[in-house]
This record gives C-alpha cells, sequence and structure tokens, in this order.
C-alpha cells in the first residue's frame, strides 16, 4: 500500500516564511511513484539511462526553445539574473544549465563560513551515521553504499551532512562550499530514479542507487570535504567544469546539471564544523530549508 502524497513543505529562509512547494511536473511524479501502472513504468523504462538520454535529446533541440518563456513566467524566475538574456539560449537545456551574474549570488564574506554549493532545499544533520528520519520516520540514510567505499564511509560517519535538493526551477550549476584543492571526480554508475521528495519518502535507497560523482576537497582549515553530485531522471548529465589539482576559490563553480532536478551532498570529516542553527532546527522536524547558493550552511570550528 502506497501512503497518500503529502504537499512537500519548506521553510524559506529569505522570507522567514514555510511555503509548500509548487512542483514541476507533479502529475507524472504522482504517477510514477504512487501508482502501481506508473511504477512499473519507473522500473522498466524511467530509471534507465536512456530515457534521460532520450529526453535530454528532446530538451537541447532548438524546438524547446519555446518552453523557455512560459517556464520563466509559471516559475516567477527573474530574468535580471540571467548572464544571458532568455532569447540568446539556443535550447531549453541551454537555458536550463544557465550561469548566472556573479552579482545575483554574492558569497558569505566570513573566512570561517561555508556556503551552501547550490540553491535549493537542504537538510543538515549533525551525524553523517546517525540519519534515521531522512523525510519520513524510520528511513536510516547508508553512507557506506552512498559512498560505495567502506574506509571513506568510516572516517566520515561522525561528520556533519548536507542534502541539498535542486528542483527544475532551480539555478543547477554547483559550487564549492570552501576554498581548497579538489580531487579528481569519482563516478559510480546507477539508474536515475527521481529524487524529489515523493519518491524518496517511499524509497529512501534511490540516493544511494542512483548515478553519483564523488569528489575530495582538501582544504586548509576544515580538513577533508566531500562533495557528491546525484544524478535523477531527466538528469543523466553531471557535468564538471573544475580542474582537478587546481585550487580554487570559496563559491567557484564546480559544475552544472543537464535538464531536471537531483541533489548534492556535501559531508565533513567529525567535529570540523557546526552547521546553521536554522538548517538543524528545521531539519530536526524533517523540513527543508530553501536558500541560495553562497549564503551561510555552516562555521568551521
Amino acid at each position: 500500500m502506497v501512503p497518500p502524497v503529502e504537499p512537500i513543505r519548506y521553510f524559506h529562509r529569505t522570507r522567514g516564511s514555510f511555503e509548500v512547494e509548487k512542483i514541476y511536473g507533479e502529475s507524472f511524479l504522482r504517477w510514477a511513484y504512487g501508482k502501481a501502472s506508473g511504477r512499473a513504468a519507473m522500473h522498466t523504462l524511467v530509471k534507465r539511462p536512456f530515457f534521460s538520454r532520450w529526453y535530454g535529446r528532446r530538451m537541447s533541440k532548438a524546438v524547446s526553445r519555446a518552453r523557455i518563456d512560459p517556464f520563466i513566467a509559471t516559475y516567477g524566475l527573474d530574468p535580471a539574473e540571467f548572464a544571458d538574456e532568455p532569447a540568446k539560449y539556443g535550447s531549453f537545456n541551454d537555458f536550463f544549465s544557465r550561469k548566472l551574474r556573479p552579482e545575483a549570488r554574492p558569497i558569505d564574506p566570513d573566512p570561517a563560513t561555508l556556503v551552501f554549493p547550490a540553491d535549493g532545499r537542504h537538510l543538515g544533520f549533525p551525524r553523517a551515521s546517525a540519519i534515521e528520519s531522512f523525510f519520513v520516520k524510520g528511513q536510516r540514510f547508508n553512507l557506506e553504499a552512498f559512498l560505495d567505499d567502506a574506509a571513506l564511509a568510516k572516517r566520515f560517519a561522525d561528520g556533519a551532512l548536507v542534502l541539498s535538493r535542486l528542483c527544475p526551477v532551480d539555478y543547477h550549476r554547483f559550487h564549492f562550499p570552501a576554498a581548497g584543492i579538489p580531487g579528481p571526480p569519482r563516478l559510480i554508475n546507477g539508474p536515475l530514479f527521481s529524487v524529489s521528495p515523493l519518491a524518496l519518502r517511499l524509497n529512501l535507497a534511490y540516493l544511494w542507487e542512483n548515478k553519483r560523482v564523488v569528489t575530495v576537497l582538501d582544504t586548509p582549515d576544515t580538513g577533508t570535504v566531500l562533495l557528491v553530485e546525484i544524478g535523477a531522471t531527466c538528469v543523466g548529465t553531471i557535468q564538471q567544469t573544475f580542474t582537478p589539482g587546481v585550487p580554487v576559490a570559496k563559491g567557484a563553480e564546480k559544475g552544472f546539471f543537464a535538464f531536471g532536478g537531483s541533489s548534492t551532498i556535501t559531508i565533513f570529516e567529525p567535529r570540523r564544523v557546526e552547521l546553521a542553527p536554522d538548517l538543524l532546527e528545521h531539519s530536526a522536524q524533517q523540513t527543508e530549508v530553501y536558500a541560495l547558493m553562497g549564503t551561510a550552511m555552516a562555521r568551521r570550528i
């Protein structure tokens, strides 16, 4: 029996209010994860990489440009933030992975602050190995399966973890939360389930079954930080734009997702950071905090 699907409620940090998410493709998600026929189609077709490649090709065609203006109007996006005018994007996918003007996402200047790597809805937990209520009570996060590395999971088991969930309406480039030297990205292949709460409420394991990329960031003041990007339905492309071994500044671009909603997860070594108080407060109630890339996620201890 599939439980009734409840609205996705989150706390908007900037506005200081609780809001209900306006879900892109909601009817499809509710069918795919809430109906028997949808779940059958999801397992035989939708989760498979070729489905996302097919959809990605559609969104990369010139004809898809017709979707841009209605999308901006429906979801209230601000074109003044875009690095280019909407008319200059050659396809919907070009628009989706757009850059923003630097002033649209200022980086917190406090040297002790680590920043959110992406726009989105965030959950934060003080101990990665002790997460037992992730979207619904009783779902425990499997760090070893997620990292696909038992030694690395043991090293970070008692460190803080932040899940940043990007919706299709969000800015889809991801950034470094701290200055440091990034290592080479490590790909862990897998299917492409949705990472919307509509799906994760039913099966949290999608987070460690889906395709994902792990990068180790060595920082001068906060130890080693793990940065993980997670693919999802219609997000077969996780494009890295940084150069391994070359130092990066806090807030520097790391890469981008192609079309669709997805997530990043940031994991810290034990006793290295204290997560932002509002992030901890709302996460304890299984409520995400909406905040922008470049704003405070944690402080160095």
